[in-house]
């Protein structure tokens, strides 16, 4: 024999046909559990990762990676922030927008949020060109006074292209006839779909000369927005930027903007994660009642081992060996399938959707209306090793009472 004792004996254990058929089931019950529980993990989590990158995608391309304002609320010195961003090659695009909540009035009325941007600027910093469902963002000119409205927004007012909108702003004006509103009438100059309704009801662009005309900010902004190469490293690296300059800013990044949000997306993924790991627990507690019923069965066997004096340790790594193997092909099983259906969870699902004539995620209600699945390796391993761990721990209180075995008392009646 060029293998170990206790390897070569456990493989045989496994590939023998035993006397009682419900142990063979129950290992295979265990086997298919784990690779049940390993796959579902790798799916599901999947799943829930291209739900995050895709609000991530959508959510940020109409929101940047990060701001500076000042606190003054006015921002004057805006070209300065410009030019010294473009010197820092972690910076993609920077520029100047103005913000304010007001009110708009088409056929009905409604409130927003009113963007000013520099459209020869804007694309450096989102992607609103690229979500534009009729009309172009080349079409704002400065004192055009034209409007790029979000989808549900302009249906809220009743309004299309060529469609006039009015802009009532905070100011107000002081007349011979009394105090009135500072108003101003825009023309719909095209409408943008971003697939997140925080901007498709409630967003509407007009140039940045336009709104500092309608919001009386003579050459001011409220600040200056910045994409990065690295998301992730865009709250520092506006810091080092601001800190650059003469004043007091507030630096703030997409995750302060949306941190509810994706803290909610990760929680529900932790959540989801100890859930399904249950059942890579429930698969590995049938390893022990597999391996406890073998036990049972082989006294006999490892009373013989014994007296031929194998010791103890080697007895109880026979049925480690055992256990664990079959960890290791549920795991297996589980990975392979976990894979494939994570890639093709899409397809997967749009069959279902023709077969059944149903949309499980439907336009009308659910702004995500796909299923998207972004595979992350890490996590495969993850899941893996948490699988392997729980069937390596299975083993030891079976493989102990096996060790525990007295060859006199099994011989007994043998």
């Amino acid at each position: 024999m060029f293998q170990p004792l206790s390897l070569f004996v456990g493989l045989r254990y496994m590939r023998a046909k035993r006397r009682n058929h419900f142990i063979s089931f129950i290992s295979l019950t265990s086997m298919i559990g784990i690779a049940l529980g390993v796959a579902t993990l790798i799916t599901v989590l999947s799943v829930m990762n291209g739900f995050e990158k895709e609000l991530q995608e959508r959510i940020l391309g109409f929101v940047s990676h990060a701001t500076i304002e000042d606190w003054n609320s006015e921002f004057e010195n805006w070209e300065e922030v410009v030019a010294s961003s473009r010197q820092n090659p972690e910076i993609v695009g920077a520029a100047p927008y103005i913000e304010q909540e007001t009110l708009l009035k088409g056929r009905g009325i409604n409130g927003a949020l009113v963007r000013g941007i520099v459209p020869e600027l804007e694309t450096s910093v989102s992607e609103l060109a690229e979500h534009m469902v009729s009309g172009e963002l080349t079409d704002l000119q400065a004192d055009a006074f034209r409007v790029l409205l979000g989808e549900g927004l302009a249906l809220r007012l009743g309004v299309s292209i060529g469609d006039s909108v009015t802009i009532f702003a905070p100011q107000v004006r002081t007349t011979p006839a009394g105090i009135i509103p500072q108003v101003k009438r825009f023309t719909v100059g095209g409408i943008f779909a971003a697939g997140v309704n925080e901007y498709d009801t409630a967003l509407a662009v007009v140039h940045i000369s336009d709104a500092q005309r309608l919001f009386r900010m003579n050459e001011t902004v409220t600040g200056v927005r910045l994409k990065l190469k690295d998301l992730f490293q865009a709250r520092a690296i506006a810091g080092q930027l601001a800190n650059q300059l003469a004043g007091v800013y507030n630096v703030r990044d997409w995750t302060q903007r949306h941190s509810n949000l994706f803290r909610a997306v990760r929680m529900e993924k932790l959540v989801m994660f100890v859930i399904l790991s249950m059942i890579i627990a429930v698969a590995a507690f049938n390893i022990i009642s597999t391996l406890i019923m073998v036990v049972t069965d082989k006294q006999a066997d490892i009373a013989i081992l014994r007296t031929m004096g194998a010791s103890p340790k080697t007895i109880m790594r026979i049925f480690i060996v055992q256990g664990t193997l079959i960890g290791v092909v549920g795991t297996l099983l589980g990975v392979a399938g976990g894979i494939a259906l994570a890639l093709n969870v899409e397809t997967i699902v749009g069959a279902l959707e023709q077969l059944l004539n149903t949309d499980f995620l439907s336009a009308d209600v659910y702004y995500i209306s796909d299923l998207p699945s972004d595979l992350q390796w890490q996590d495969v391993v993850k899941f893996s090793a948490l699988s392997m761990v729980l069937s390596l721990l299975a083993t030891l209180y079976p493989a102990a009472k096996a060790a525990k075995v007295q060859p006199a008392e099994a011989l007994r009646y043998e």
